[in-house]
């Protein structure tokens, strides 16, 4: 017997893959859901930003599980609205990039992973919350499952077209990546973490021009392993911080991780934390922040670690 018996799918019409074969992959998830006696219905997005207020509404109508059906970015959006609430979150991969849905080991079909997900345990997980400072200049704050970066990451999204991202998918990527590796200029900015343990709370001060708070294991693809001691079940944030402004550096680690070799950089480093300050190091540079994909805002910024936030449907490994 599945663990909920009334389901929203909220989907993107306009990520991932053409619109014909997502419908068609919609319908197939519907029929499985729905051949398991879960009263279930799709729901489009209504535009950019609406997934998580549709989720809460879904919720509010009495459906105990939203599917986020897209990529990485929609899983982000329906967060939103599902944290805090009491209902599972489950998750239907049809984005160009699909890292929580690699890190659970679901299988890349959609209707084979709804018969995952189906038998699936929901499971409750701490999620990270990054706090920024919006374009316009008004404070936001977001959840997230897979990862936030601070730097030339979330700078990358900045410069990224939208338009060749749907079309070329990881291409378009790596091309921006090329041109932000070229000519970024790397600014560092200073990091406070802070790290609760029984013997109190621990401080720590650096300076980074790149700040990575992961919380998958496994991203999938070319990354796999990006920072192998993180985990949906811990309850802290483990950061790999770039504490250099050197584009070989850089360009070292990342051939190490898509290698799948150990990266030896002595001024790239791992940390853990529960609570992260960005600080500015200057009031005319201005610093990116990212989170899951999605390009939120610029520093200052706040991570942090919610414990017990979402109760999400993990299938058995």
């Amino acid at each position: 017997m599945t663990s909920f018996r009334k389901a929203a799918l909220i989907y993107n019409p306009m990520s991932g893959q053409q619109q014909d074969r997502r419908m068609a992959q919609i319908e197939a998830v519907l029929a499985v859901l729905r051949d398991a006696g879960v009263e279930a219905e799709a729901v489009a997005t209504r535009g950019p930003g609406t997934a998580g207020t549709q989720a809460l509404e879904a919720v509010r109508l009495g459906c105990d599980a939203i599917f986020a059906c897209g990529g990485d970015g929609t899983v982000h959006e329906v967060l939103q609205g599902v944290v805090g609430s009491p209902a599972m979150l489950g998750v239907i991969p049809l984005g160009t990039a699909n890292a929580l849905a690699a890190d659970m080991g679901l299988p890349s079909s959609a209707e084979e992973a709804a018969r995952a997900l189906l038998v699936a345990s929901p499971t409750s997980i701490a999620v990270g919350r990054i706090s920024y400072r919006r374009h316009d200049g008004a404070t936001g704050s977001r959840y997230f499952t897979v990862a936030a970066g601070i730097g030339p990451d979330a700078h990358l999204l900045y410069g990224l077209n939208a338009q060749l991202k749907r079309r070329w998918g990881y291409a378009a990527y790596a091309a921006e990546g090329l041109r932000v590796w070229a000519t970024h200029r790397y600014p560092m900015f200073e990091i406070e973490l802070s790290e609760r343990a029984a013997s109190g709370c621990t401080k720590t001060v650096a300076r980074v021009s790149q700040l990575l708070a992961v919380r998958i294991n496994n991203f999938g693809g070319m990354l796999g392993q990006l920072v192998p001691e993180a985990a949906l079940q811990r309850n802290d944030l483990c950061l790999l911080a770039f504490k250099t402004r050197s584009r070989i550096r850089y360009l070292w680690y990342v051939l190490a991780v898509l290698l799948s070799r150990k990266p030896r950089v002595p001024e790239i480093v791992l940390l853990k934390a529960t609570t992260v300050e960005c600080r500015l190091p200057a009031s005319d540079v201005r610093i990116h922040v990212e989170a899951d994909g999605e390009l939120l805002g610029t520093l200052p910024a706040r991570l942090e670690i919610v414990p017990n936030a979402v109760k999400l449907l993990m299938p058995e490994q």
